[in-house]
């Protein structure tokens, strides 16, 4: 599986990430940097599981509160700040489906439903992705997350465990488990 470099960083820049990080915790003003490169993405993860622009922003907008309201708890684990920052929009999005403000879906595209389907070693056509898609829905919500995380994201296990606050050898087996699951529901 490819890496994307949307969500992975070199060690370099994951220094600089940790620098800003430290100038943070003594002055919220220094959160800005931190701000503009994860707004996006963040607001996109969000926005891909509500499908709701308005409720996403405002959504968006929690997680970075709370996030800054928690950074002098934040600890540096070896994975971007990005990680943390997921967990605390899982944790987000949870309170605004439990709130019942929001609606939970799953956007994805083609060539992500493909890969997946590769690994069913099945054919790659419209019909296939039209039954996966289907399937997906029977899943429960935490076998979603780690397809999710793992084929639509191309996120490594060590990023899922530490979004999910799981082992990253958990994040293995969960997403193992939940693609066989997967599997069970397409291929039947």
């Amino acid at each position: 599986m490819s890496v994307n470099p949307l969500y992975h960083q070199t060690n370099d820049r994951m220094r600089e990430e940790l620098g800003w990080i430290q100038q943070a915790k003594k002055d919220p003003e220094f959160f800005a940097p931190l701000y503009k490169k994860y707004h996006e993405q963040i607001f996109r993860y969000i926005y891909q599981r509500m499908d709701d622009e308005e409720m996403a922003f405002d959504v968006t907008s929690q997680v970075f509160m709370k996030a800054i309201n928690n950074l002098p708890k934040y600890e540096f684990r070896g994975v971007p700040f990005s990680s943390w920052l997921y967990r605390i929009a899982k944790s987000e999005l949870y309170q605004a489906f439990r709130d019942k403000k929001a609606e939970r879906t799953v956007n994805i595209d083609t060539v992500q439903v493909f890969l997946v389907i590769d690994e069913f070693e099945q054919d790659e056509n419209e019909e296939n992705k039209q039954r996966l898609i289907k399937c997906l829905a029977k899943l429960k919500e935490s076998d979603i997350q780690l397809i999710e995380l793992r084929f639509f994201e191309k996120r490594s296990f060590k990023e899922i465990g530490e979004i999910l606050e799981i082992s990253e050898n958990n994040a293995k087996v969960k997403s193992f488990r939940a693609l066989e699951k997967l599997k069970k529901i397409f291929i039947n």
